[in-house]
């Protein structure tokens, strides 16, 4: 089976292809001569996902499967949310984005947050939402040198390192999404 990831990100995509078996063979958008930025214009992190799956679908004619991924963040009313990616600005800029959550975090006492991804699958004209969510809290500082995005800075609950102090096959038991992923691979194995 071929299928199409959805993404530019290629830490996301090196992440998820660890994951899959061999009988599926992933590509990217690139992989497909998609070089454009697809427009993420949803409301909500689930109306994301099915933009981007939608779009390849209907631009590419591949079947595929799209995320969208966010950290919210309890103190900040779950913000950053489906503006992860950019909460700094439209420039994307990892760095940027953990300065901002830390500096208006600074004062505050809870630093519960999780990650939540949705994954949106266009499998012969159907398409099924999976869900991954890992509970956890922002650290003070970055620590760690892995992963991507705001992993120096979001431990899992019952873990006493940052997602960027694991390898990925550490990150990849309890990550949202991973859990997302299972249920997407449980799926396509029925």
């Amino acid at each position: 089976m071929e299928l199409v990831f959805a993404t530019h990100n290629q830490n996301k995509f090196r992440e998820i292809k660890a994951l899959l078996p061999s009988n599926i063979t992933l590509m990217s958008l690139s992989d497909i001569g998609c070089e454009e930025d697809i427009p993420e214009t949803g409301d909500t992190i689930d109306e994301n996902a099915i933009l981007k799956a939608e779009y390849v679908r209907n631009n590419y004619g591949y079947d595929c499967f799209a995320d969208d991924t966010g950290l919210e963040i309890e103190a900040l009313a779950g913000a950053p949310g489906v503006y992860s990616a950019r909460y700094a600005g439209e420039q994307k800029d990892d760095q940027a984005n953990i300065q901002k959550v830390l500096k208006q975090l600074e004062e505050r006492d809870s630093r519960r947050a999780r990650f939540k991804t949705v994954i949106a699958l266009n499998l012969k004209g159907n398409q099924n939402l999976f869900t991954g969510i890992c509970e956890g809290h922002i650290l003070k500082e970055k620590r760690g040198i892995n992963g991507f995005g705001y992993d120096p800075i979001f431990q899992a609950l019952n873990s006493q390192y940052s997602f960027a102090e694991m390898n990925l096959t550490e990150k990849a038991r309890i990550s949202h999404r991973s859990k997302a992923f299972r249920e997407l691979m449980a799926y396509l194995s029925k």
